[in-house]
């Protein structure tokens, strides 16, 4: 797998090869954060108060850094040693208001819908599995009309501790489809995506929009890597495919039921 060529090679014969397709949400899916919005979620989640204690257990990059998933496991993990009150639970709720909103937003990744539609087509089993709630999957895919291409969707669980790299969220997936780990491969845009389906003993793609996302994948050990679907669904063109000209959505199989 030495080049972009041979990872876009690999990456068809491995979608093609497997029976179900597992895709991380934020990245493969769409970008739910553009340019820069979850720094406004991480805020939020900062003003949450700590049962009178201040989030003294935050790390300079916590305290600072825009990504509210680094505030919620901080949070998680400090619960763990001490008493927070239902701390946890408030930063949750608040991170699921913030994905909701953040949907409204979403810039959908560049050949997804494609990509979707042509793997649903040919017989392939669809799943999202994500650290984000999976209200805002839902919500996501039912404004732009791909959810009735989805089996389900897997997303953060109540522990906050069995968020990816944790392969939680990969192991329910699987066991819902009731499928082994290696008649599935999953589209995952970060280090920690990997690290989960390494250890559920899951095949990876993965997704690099840019170099310095391609090159945090390589340096965590994933080998077939693509910056964009289009030379995917390329050969798909050239194996017969041809993608609908119109696209409705419908009900589908709700694996997720929002309340």
């Amino acid at each position: 797998m030495g080049g972009a060529q041979e990872d876009v090679e690999d990456a068809f014969e491995l979608l093609t090869d497997a029976g179900c397709v597992l895709f991380d949400f934020d990245g493969p899916v769409c970008r739910l954060y553009p340019h820069g919005a979850s720094m406004a979620v991480a805020v939020d989640l900062r003003k949450t108060p700590a049962e009178g204690a201040a989030l003294d257990f935050l790390t300079e990059a916590e305290r600072t850094g825009k990504d509210p998933y680094l505030v919620l496991r901080a949070a998680d993990r400090a619960g763990k040693e001490r008493d927070l009150g239902d701390l946890v639970e408030r930063m949750d709720a608040k991170l699921t208001e913030g994905e909701l909103a953040a949907v409204l937003s979403a810039l959908p990744t560049p050949g997804a819908d494609q990509l979707v539609e042509w793997l649903h087509g040919r017989g392939s089993r669809l799943v999202v599995v994500t650290n984000n709630a999976a209200c805002a999957a839902d919500r996501y895919l039912r404004d732009h009309g791909l959810r009735r291409y989805f089996e389900a969707i897997h997303g953060r669980s109540a522990d906050p501790g069995l968020m990816k790299p944790h392969p939680d969220v990969l192991h329910r997936a699987l066991r819902g489809l009731r499928l082994p780990p290696d008649d599935a491969v999953m589209i995952g845009d970060t280090p920690a995506d990997f690290a989960a389906a390494e250890q559920a003993g899951v095949r990876f793609i993965g997704y690099g929009r840019n170099a310095e996302k391609r090159l945090l994948l390589r340096d965590a050990g994933a080998k077939c890597i693509v910056s964009a679907y289009s030379p995917v669904l390329a050969l798909a063109r050239h194996s017969g495919w041809r993608p609908a000209r119109t696209r409705h959505a419908g009900p589908g199989v709700d694996g997720f039921s929002p309340s």
